[in-house]
């Protein structure tokens, strides 16, 4: 068996390799850590190099623009709310000329037929007034024909003396 300071040896060896490794797994670890922290630094700048000047151009924009903005979006509110009002004033309007025309057309309809009812009366009684004269004038010219026919033929005819036309005549 070997003696107790080989063994002691061989262990503080294997111990003093061990902690060699470990060193070196850790100092690879630094340098990948390292080389990733310079690849995220660069990338972050680059990133840093192109937004910040569109971000410095973005809050100019908003700056120039926003007031404007702010200014058109009060013009529509009072633009809206003048044409509320304006359409209810319409509206009122409107429904006053609808009742206006409503109460003409009324009266118009009212006097279109009275004056209609007074020609239909009125040519009721004209035609009373000229139909009675011509009946009678018809009923004589009838009585006239038939006595002249009477004399002309010598005896009387035994036609008719009465048309359907002179049953309102008196003769």
């Amino acid at each position: 068996m070997p003696d107790h300071e080989t063994l002691l040896t061989i262990f503080v060896a294997v111990t003093g390799a061990a902690v060699l490794l470990q060193s070196l797994v850790l100092l690879g670890m630094l340098l990948a850590m390292l080389k990733a922290m310079k690849l995220a630094q660069g990338a972050a700048e680059e990133l840093r190099s192109t937004a910040l000047p569109m971000l410095t151009e973005a809050k100019g924009f908003m700056s120039r623009v926003g007031p404007k903005i702010d200014s058109v979006s009060t013009d529509v509110a009072d633009l809206v709310h003048a044409l509320r009002e304006q359409s209810v004033e319409m509206e009122a309007s409107t429904t006053e000329i609808l009742e206006r025309v409503r109460r003409q057309t009324t009266r118009i309809d009212a006097m279109v037929s009275g004056i209609l009812d007074t020609v239909d009366r009125a040519s009721g009684a004209v035609s009373q007034v000229v139909s009675v004269p011509v009946r009678q004038l018809s009923a004589f010219a009838a009585a006239a024909r038939a006595v002249f026919g009477a004399l002309r033929n010598g005896s009387p005819s035994p036609a008719r003396t009465h048309s359907a036309a002179d049953k309102d005549m008196f003769v």
